[in-house]
């Protein structure tokens, strides 16, 4: 099997766009939650989020961007600058060696209710020729394909919050089997839109802390209330190691093992005790071919949900029992990107690894009693580790554990 490494970032994020931005944000735990902007939020519950700020007009065109939903304009800022962090021209990645794998976990949804409302305010013959398009969840790979001419591999992963971490993992496994050489994978969502902001809200899954939107967000703490939601991209360039090496790559790391499972429990609560995470992280370190002790460091799904953080906690305790590992959740900092979570947490991931600073969690105010391990609370921690995990685990009970290792 080929061996698979990591050698480009383009986190599209509220806390920083770009990987020096996104670093340097993590390491000073910065916020990226406010006030919502991009429309009213008066009859909402919620009226918080994570807004990425970025100007589109610096990547896209006005023609091609009015022609596209905002999930798929941030998947290709996030492929742009991935490749730039690789240092891969498009020329060396034109052609079949190189595929695509980008996920999303709703796709066009601002598209949908923009064309709702069109529909029904006028009528359906005055809705946009994009509609569909622009709506559906395969076009952020599709249009990093036709964007650098793509011609391998192309494929889409949607698994709700286990989409990013669903996406890289196939990817890893296309170059493994010797199937593509170059692979750009990872998630993409823009769903801080009035239905999908409600959506969510009626659930009563999201923080309600709309006077605190700094402190809203708060995995692992006893006082959370709920995940905050948040719209970004996160796109990885993976590469087989032999080429990487032979251009003389900068290496982050090397995705060494990969795997899912399913709760088949409830469409929104984990399985008790969190068994099926348990499986999830156990079968991805033994494809790594590893043993836990092995693991330096944990990137948890941490949503700042009572039940998720719980359940959470106790699969890593089922798995590592009283040798678990730092534990930090990104979503402090950033909110949940939902689909782009798993690739922007994988950067992260890898990012800790190859800068040998774990990331905090942010917002650690008071222990929760039932929560008992090193969630690394509110300050990066210069630790140099081996080998990490990141985790994901969506709506529906499908799971995704990534395992990287420092080079």
């Amino acid at each position: 099997m080929k061996r698979v490494v990591v050698t480009g970032v383009g986190p599209v994020t509220p806390i920083g766009v770009g990987a020096e931005a996104f670093l340097a944000a993590q390491h000073q735990a910065k916020n990226g939650i406010r006030k919502i902007t991009r429309f009213d939020t008066r009859e909402l519950t919620t009226q918080i989020a994570g807004e990425v700020e970025v100007a589109v007009e610096e990547y896209l065109e006005r023609k091609e961007a009015k022609r596209l939903d905002r999930y798929v304009h941030l998947a290709l800022i996030g492929a742009a600058l991935a490749l730039r962090d690789a240092g891969l021209s498009e020329a060396e990645v034109a052609g079949e060696h190189a595929g695509t794998c980008i996920g999303s976990g709703i796709g066009g949804i601002e598209t949908w209710e923009e064309q709702s409302r069109i529909r029904f305010e006028r009528n359906m013959m005055r809705v946009s020729p994009f509609f569909i398009p622009m709506l559906i969840a395969n076009m952020a790979s599709g249009h990093v394909a036709m964007r650098y001419g793509l011609l391998g591999p192309s494929s889409t992963v949607v698994t709700a919050c286990a989409t990013g971490s669903g996406a890289v993992g196939d990817a890893y496994r296309i170059i493994q089997r010797g199937e593509a050489e170059i692979m750009l994978a990872g998630g993409s969502e823009a769903g801080v839109t009035y239905m999908g902001i409600g959506g969510f809200a009626v659930m009563k899954a999201l923080s309600t802390r709309n006077d605190s939107p700094e402190t809203a967000s708060r995995p692992f703490t006893a006082s959370r209330d709920g995940f905050v939601a948040s719209e970004g991209a996160g796109i990885l360039v993976l590469e087989e190691y032999e080429r990487a090496t032979a251009r003389d790559a900068r290496i982050y790391a090397e995705v060494v093992g990969y795997a899912t499972s399913a709760d088949a429990h409830h469409i929104t609560a984990p399985a008790p005790g969190g068994a099926g995470a348990v499986r999830c992280m156990r079968w991805a370190i033994k494809s790594a071919g590893i043993s836990p002790e092995k693991i330096g460091y944990i990137n948890a799904h941490g949503t700042s949900t009572p039940a998720n953080d719980l359940s959470e906690t106790l699969a890593i305790k089922g798995v590592f029992g009283s040798k678990a590992p730092p534990v930090s959740s990104s979503k402090s900092m950033i909110g949940h990107t939902l689909g782009a979570a798993g690739g922007i947490e994988a950067i992260a991931t890898v990012q800790a690894i190859y800068s040998g600073v774990l990331p905090p969690t942010r917002n650690y105010l008071e222990p929760d009693p039932e929560l008992d391990l090193d969630y690394i609370p509110n300050e990066a921690r210069a630790q140099q580790v081996d080998y990490a995990l990141s985790n994901s685990f969506a709506f529906g009970g499908q799971n995704a554990t990534l395992v990287f290792k420092r080079m």
